[in-house]
């Protein structure tokens, strides 16, 4: 099985070239600089998602390939094959962090179908062909890194408690009312993260929470960037109240899947759920 290795360095943290990986606008970006197309069902990638890749081979040619996102986190991404040319492929993406920036490593294995003519086109077609995406993809995760660093970050707190997560039904835009998210909004000139959190809690729920960490990579939205930070209600801290929504709820680990997200939330759903379920305790899983 052929594989080819590809490494670039790029200067932003690794939840932020996650981020910007499972960004379908930046491998739609790339792939067009080599004259290739992608479609996908939404902006942010999450396991199982589908994408399509029309790879031009020619003029006015173009060979559909369908791939499915396998994994998605902080320290990288896979996915598969579905439907190609090739027997099979497997590109692996490995993020690690170092004092210049985070280090992208590309693992690509595949099999070529059609015995010896399948190994020439690796030699002749195959592997340059790769070798121009990933540098395509390179130059512009560096330029969507440096954009976000320059721009606006919002916050989302997942609230957690006894295993439930508080989420929100918004009432505006009309494009997004009667929809769920998790409550937050942008962190002000000065401000702290963590700060904006709470300040974003005490505004919009009327309640006071302790923030515990992140959750999951940066999401880029048109707004800027959208970060997770989980969090705890603080000790004596009221019951959260929809000051800004149309309702508030505790919603379980089982539910979250069929909740009615605004887009850049339903992207974090598998990292929800298994916050919930660690928040939960053993005796109370069985």
């Amino acid at each position: 099985m052929p594989v080819l290795r590809s490494t670039v360095l790029i200067d932003a943290p690794p939840r932020t070239v996650a981020g910007l990986l499972r960004d379908a606008d930046v491998a739609a970006a790339a792939l067009e600089r080599c004259g290739h197309r992608l479609t996908a069902p939404v902006r942010l990638l999450t396991p199982g998602t589908r994408v399509r890749i029309g790879v031009r081979v020619g003029p006015g040619v173009r060979v559909p390939v369908h791939t499915r996102i396998d994994a998605v986190s902080p320290s990288g991404m896979t996915s598969t094959l579905v439907a190609g040319p090739l027997r099979e492929l497997v590109h692996t993406v490995v993020l690690t962090p170092t004092g210049a920036g985070t280090l992208v490593l590309d693992e690509l294995r595949w099999t070529a179908p059609f015995g010896w003519p399948g190994r020439l086109a690796d030699v002749l077609l195959l592997r340059r062909l790769m070798l121009q995406i990933l540098a395509a993809r390179s130059e512009v995760l560096v330029e969507r890194a440096a954009a976000l660093a320059a721009g606006p970050v919002v916050v989302a707190t997942a609230a957690v408690r006894a295993g439930l997560l508080l989420i929100a039904q918004r009432t505006r835009p009309p494009a997004l009312a009667g929809r769920w998210e998790l409550p937050g909004g942008r962190v002000e000139p000065g401000e702290s993260e963590p700060d904006a959190v709470v300040r974003e809690c005490r505004e919009e729920l009327a309640t006071q929470v302790r923030v515990t960490g992140r959750l999951g990579t940066d999401l880029p939205i048109d707004a800027g960037v959208l970060r997770v930070h989980t969090a705890e209600l603080s000790s004596g801290a009221p019951e959260p109240q929809a000051l800004e929504h149309a309702a508030v709820r505790w919603a379980g680990p089982d539910e979250l899947a069929e909740v009615d997200w605004v887009d850049a939330d339903r992207a974090v759903v598998a990292d929800l759920v298994a916050l919930l379920r660690s928040d939960v305790p053993t005796a109370e899983r069985a």
